[in-house]
């Protein structure tokens, strides 16, 4: 359940066929929390007796690790919570100012595909940011979604979006983030997925101007366009 005293509004939807429940938070909500919601929902699902579900929200700042994270990527241990956590990738930052969204859906019965499933989130992510009028695009080498910034330098390049899943009987859940307005330099606490050779950035910082609730606008409506049509 959603803590009481976050605001929270949720929406149903249809997507084909199948119920699929938005939770969209307003407040900040502590990671431990979502995580237990997390597990807690995606063994419902699995076990047929709670509907899919899409949860936007914004965590304090925390440092979250995944299977893959590197003790020595962990820069400042003692600046923020840093949480293990059970989903795919390495330390990732999440704080206000960035849009997390956790999905929890049934790959089997949408088809148990983790890969077309990772894909489908970074597109979601990358049609988000063309509503805001941000090129996203993926690297081969690289997780997440990724901006070329040349008014910084010809090979520059800045990750905006990051991606880190967890799927358990063929449930997923974990998700993904997108900067709008977060303190970037609460990111030089880690080396944010491993990654050491490029940046962070975000809508702010590109220029672009955007609240929360626009934000969840246009994830909404995109969500809603990838995950229908693939399902």
């Amino acid at each position: 359940m959603v803590n009481s005293q976050n605001t929270a509004k949720k929406v149903t939807t249809k997507v084909t066929a199948r119920p699929l429940e938005w939770i969209i938070s307003d407040t900040v909500v502590p990671y431990a929390q979502a995580l237990a919601f997390m597990e807690n929902r995606a063994a419902e699902i699995a076990e047929g007796t709670a509907t899919e579900c899409v949860w936007l929200l914004e965590h304090p700042p925390t440092y979250t690790a995944g299977t893959s994270a590197k003790s020595e990527d962990l820069l400042t241990p003692d600046r923020f919570p840093v949480f293990e956590t059970g989903r795919g990738g390495q330390y990732t930052y999440h704080g206000p100012g960035q849009r997390v969204g956790y999905v929890m859906l049934d790959l089997k019965a949408r088809g148990p595909d983790v890969r077309g499933f990772v894909h489908n989130l970074e597109e979601w992510l990358i049609q988000t940011l063309a509503a805001f009028n941000v090129k996203g695009e993926r690297r081969e080498d690289r997780v997440g979604v990724w901006v070329s910034r040349p008014d910084l330098g010809p090979t520059r390049e800045d990750k905006i979006a990051a991606i880190g899943v967890r799927v358990r009987k063929w449930v997923t859940f974990h998700g993904v983030s997108l900067n709008i307005d977060p303190d970037l330099e609460h990111f030089s606490g880690i080396v944010p997925c491993g990654v050491s050779e490029h940046g962070v950035t975000s809508l702010e910082d590109l220029g672009h101007i955007a609240s929360s609730a626009e934000v969840d606008i246009a994830m909404k409506r995109t969500f809603e366009e990838i995950f229908q049509s693939a399902s």
